[in-house]
């Protein structure tokens, strides 16, 4: 019996990419986590230093796409790849954006992610994400926080256990189970970004700078649950529906495309016969 053939990805993470892709999640982290932990007499308590988070973010975003494709050799097919995935998690954000929470672009980011992997699915989320914002208009501070957050709910996708025995139902089931819950840890991830803008002052539920830790958490459950999750829970609920009903399709046609791009191939040339002696002259 043969084994399995070992999947293939179509960008590798080198020691720069692993730099940068860490460098870049370390720094979002500081970025959605501040509100927690800004003393009041923090500059970052104050809402007029998100441009400059805006600015630091995307600078790092890029270098993980730049020390990817210079780390690993992104070769042209797998440009091609990243692009048409790209297009196409950019033009489902539209058909659910501002209705009830509902994106339909989650299902294809995860299943995109589990297929090509971590590295590809980092890319892969924030290009979608940006390419979306261009698309509804929704380019604003907030923007490099979407990309990341994506960048992290498609990797995620890829850094999930794959037996060769975990195929069919039962993978669709994982899948659709991460899918739910990367749903609704983007809509809190996101909330945190917000939260100390949108809020309002002299609120139950505003972010209030310098206050103990524990209060400002309890402050930011109660303004999530205000106000997010009814939008959290249907994103998370269709991209469950998406990935059962249609994640086999997919997840078949991802494989098939990656198995016939041979990401992994390293290029052959026949060896040429050495010329045969010319007879001497008698």
């Amino acid at each position: 019996m043969t084994a399995p053939a070992r999947p293939t990805k179509a960008i590798r993470l080198g020691p720069r990419s692993l730099v940068a892709l860490a460098l870049t999640s370390a720094t979002g982290v500081v970025a959605f986590a501040w509100p927690l932990l800004a003393d009041a007499t923090s500059g970052l308590a104050h809402s007029q230093d998100a441009p400059w988070l805006f600015a630091a973010l995307l600078p790092l975003l890029l270098a993980v796409a730049l020390a990817t494709i210079s780390d690993t050799g992104m070769d042209a097919k797998a440009v091609a790849m990243l692009g048409v995935l790209a297009a196409a998690g950019a033009a489902l954000r539209p058909l659910g954006a501002g209705t009830a929470g509902l994106e339909p672009m989650f299902f294809l980011m995860v299943l995109s992610g589990r297929v090509l992997g971590p590295g590809f699915g980092f890319v892969l989320g924030a290009l979608s994400m940006f390419a979306g914002a261009l698309l509804t208009g929704g380019v604003g501070p907030w923007m490099p926080f979407q990309m990341l957050t994506m960048g992290w709910v498609s990797m995620g996708a890829g850094l999930l256990p794959a037996p060769s025995a975990l195929r069919g139902r039962r993978e669709l089931v994982l899948l659709a189970g991460y899918g739910a819950l990367s749903a609704l840890l983007y809509g809190l991830v996101m909330n945190l970004q917000g939260w100390p803008y949108i809020a309002g002052l002299g609120s139950g539920i505003s972010f209030v700078p310098g206050d103990p830790l524990h209060e400002n958490l309890s402050r930011f459950l109660t303004y999530v649950l205000a106000t997010s999750l009814g939008w959290d829970i249907p994103r998370a609920l269709l991209t469950v529906v998406l990935t059962l009903t249609l994640g086999g399709t997919v997840l078949r046609a991802l494989r098939r495309a990656t198995r016939r791009a041979a990401f992994d191939a390293s290029p052959a040339f026949p060896e040429q016969p050495s010329p045969s002696p010319s007879p001497s002259p008698r």
